[in-house]
């Protein structure tokens, strides 16, 4: 085991060095001027080609993006221009906020969608499966920008039974249970549509394992239904449902960026399109880059625990 993952390690390195590429030339592509955005009203021609001198944008793209990635495996994600202060701290500051808020979605819908997608399964052409299967292809099709929007004004603004928006309350709180409440939206719109994917996935995958010959064997044997369905039949789906949970991880990790704009969570996201409004490049490469290392390893854990479940893959 300890080799398999040394050897998928190795294979993440060069998708990493891609991601730096892909990075670095998409925020070369954005228009603008970073030494003008943060001059501001004092962006002289002098002043600019000044700050961009200083900064280092005056040299071009090749030896920016090797002076960057000279740095990066230092450790030096770079400096913000805004902030000035180091990228990697203001990234690891915003990201505990991210893996709080992406992390509980990811348990939620991992738990929601196992549990939908079984009960669907075993009671497969009956109103429950109906129900469930009509109530997952609306989560899906809603887009959570919008859902959020929406529970906010029922939960929020007309019933008040959670907070609007931010982590913590601005006077008093900062406990567990005031992280909690303003939590609870904010994952619950997250966790939607990677539930109804997990739920179908489940379901599928459920209804096949439950026409293999060993399901009839156990049968044949006298075992209780309960014993069946959740001894083995679902420990043998959930060989099949590991990588897609792993997927949705970082689909749940990308979907923070948008939903913590939308209930100010003060993660990596609202971090981003902050940057990005200022032209903080060197922040916006650092904050996607961790993103997208995270997303690496997200699916490295998945693969890792699809191989202990499966004796056949080890």
């Amino acid at each position: 085991m300890i080799a398999y993952i040394a050897k998928r390690l190795l294979a993440a390195i060069p998708v990493l060095f891609g991601l730096t590429i892909i990075v670095f030339a998409i925020m070369a592509l954005i228009p603008g001027d970073p030494a003008q955005a943060i001059l501001g009203n004092f962006a002289t021609p002098e002043n600019v080609e000044k700050l961009n001198r200083d900064l280092g944008l005056d040299k071009p793209l090749v030896q920016q993006y090797f002076i960057w990635l000279g740095n990066l495996f230092q450790g030096d994600l770079g400096r913000s221009y805004m902030q000035n202060r180091p990228v990697l701290d203001i990234v690891l500051e915003r990201f505990n906020a991210t893996l709080i808020l992406a992390g509980t979605a990811l348990v939620l819908c991992s738990v929601l969608g196992l549990i939908a997608g079984v009960i669907s399964a075993v009671r497969q052409y009956g109103w429950v499966d109906k129900a469930i299967t009509f109530i997952v292809l609306i989560g899906i099709s809603i887009p959570s920008f919008w859902l959020g929007l929406l529970l906010i004004l029922v939960f929020a603004v007309n019933l008040r039974w959670f907070p609007a928006s931010g982590m913590y309350s601005i006077f008093g709180g900062g406990d567990l249970p005031d992280l909690l409440q303003h939590l609870f939206l904010p994952a619950l719109t997250l966790a939607v549509v990677a539930t109804g994917v997990i739920a179908r996935l489940t379901r599928t995958a459920m209804l096949e394992v439950l026409r293999q010959d060993f399901i009839r064997t156990a049968r044949a044997k006298g075992l209780s239904e309960r014993t069946v369905i959740y001894k083995h039949a679902f420990k043998a789906a959930l060989v099949t449902v590991i990588p897609v949970i792993g997927i949705q991880a970082g689909f749940v990790l990308g979907g923070a960026v948008y939903i913590e704009t939308v209930f100010q969570w003060p993660g990596i996201g609202s971090m981003l399109v902050t940057a990005i409004s200022t032209r903080d490049l060197i922040l916006v490469q650092g904050g996607v880059l961790v993103v997208a290392a995270a997303y690496v390893l997200f699916n490295l854990a998945a693969e890792v625990v699809q191989t202990i479940l499966d004796p056949r893959l080890r």
